[in-house]
C-alpha cells in the first residue's frame, strides 16, 4: 500500500474530526470520565485493528489514550490508517 501524500492526507483529515498529522502519522487523544473507561474504549478498539490486521501506538494515561496511526512497513500514512482513524472514531 502506497504512502499517502500530505495534500491527501489533509483532505482526508478534514473528514475525520480530532485527528492531525504528527510527523509520518496521524494522532488523536481521547480523554475519558476515568480510568476504566479510558482501557474500556481499548478494548473496543481492540477488534478493529486486529480485523484491520493494522494496530495502532497506544498510550494511556489515567484517563487520557492517545492513538497513534502509521504503517511502519510502508514508511507513513497510508489509506490503512485513514480507514482505521475512521473506524475508531466510529466506537468513541
Amino acid at each position: 500500500m502506497a504512502v499517502l501524500d500530505n495534500d491527501t492526507i489533509t483532505t482526508a483529515l478534514e473528514g475525520l474530526p480530532g485527528w492531525e498529522l504528527h510527523g509520518d502519522a496521524i494522532r488523536r487523544e481521547f480523554t475519558f470520565d476515568g480510568f476504566l473507561d479510558a482501557v474500556a474504549f481499548i478494548t473496543r478498539l481492540a477488534p478493529l485493528a486486529e480485523e484491520a490486521n493494522h494496530h495502532p501506538e497506544l498510550t494511556n494515561v489515567y484517563a487520557t489514550v492517545t492513538v497513534v496511526l502509521t504503517t511502519h512497513d510502508e514508511g507513513g500514512i497510508t489509506q490503512k490508517d485513514l480507514d482505521l482513524a475512521g473506524a475508531i472514531n466510529a466506537v468513541v
